[in-house]
């Protein structure tokens, strides 16, 4: 998951790994505490201190990106304490690839478009409905998207104007494809366009011989799991995000 959607900046400490991308999506701009269940609570004290320093030298507020398990107790019980918030419960939904739905068998399904790279037209309609800033924002999205290989998905409406998208990293050197940026513009939404992209990015990583697929989904979005259960896919897993509260500057007199 890490290799599928890189920051553009990261740095290992202390089994740390600190990512920033300037501030382009929570994922890479978030610290994956890949080892934490292995330190002391001054060790964890320490390697926050060294996290903070490093994330105000970017001006980026310190962010985790963590399960909600055994492993990660001691490190949360430390945010608790710091004030940390939690916010954006994700789900980790998984599928093998074998019996991929083929969405040729059935009549009326909208053409895909699959690419190596995202087109212009990809990324706007990916960007109007998740992305966060302006054009400087969607060209770090970008190139997080870029550092990693995949395929891209796009689908037209009747007038030919791209109206959904979606991706599926293959991260090198792993045997598993990871499902992002699904996104159907809402004029386009409730025509099966989102159900024929999963169903063509499946398959071509089934072409590819990937063993098994992931996708996130927020804890919120019960339309989207049920697109995704009735794809095959079921929970493994779930994390949040837990960012540092916001310190306002004492006021001038």
């Amino acid at each position: 998951m890490d290799a599928a959607w890189p920051a553009l900046e990261r740095r290992a400490v202390g089994g740390w790994i600190l990512r920033a991308a300037a501030g382009v999506t929570q994922r890479a701009n978030s610290i994956w505490p890949r080892e934490s269940a292995h330190h002391s609570v001054e060790d964890l004290s320490a390697l926050l201190r060294e996290a903070r320093s490093w994330y105000r030298s970017r001006r980026l507020p310190v962010i985790f990106q963590l399960f909600d398990d055994a492993p990660a107790a001691a490190l949360h019980h430390l945010l608790d304490a710091e004030g940390f918030t939690r916010q954006s419960e994700t789900l980790v939904m998984t599928r093998g690839a074998t019996q991929i739905p083929s969405a040729d068998a059935r009549p009326g399904t909208p053409a895909v478009e699959l690419s190596p790279e995202p087109s212009e037209e990809w990324l706007q309609v990916w960007w109007r409905v998740d992305g966060r800033g302006g054009s400087e924002g969607l060209a770090t999205a970008r190139g997080i998207l870029l550092g990693c290989p995949s395929v891209y998905a796009l689908v037209r409406n009747g007038d030919g104007r791209a109206a959904a998208v979606g991706r599926l990293a293959l991260p090198t050197g792993a045997n598993q494809g990871g499902l992002y940026c699904m996104a159907t513009l809402p004029e386009a939404r409730r025509r099966g366009y989102a159900a024929a992209i999963l169903e063509s990015l499946l398959q071509a990583g089934s072409d590819r011989g990937v063993a098994g697929f992931w996708l996130l989904v927020t804890a919120a979005n019960q339309g989207a799991q049920d697109l995704y259960a009735s794809a095959g896919f079921r929970e493994t897993g779930r994390y949040l995000y837990r960012q540092e509260r916001l310190r306002r500057a004492p006021g001038g007199c």
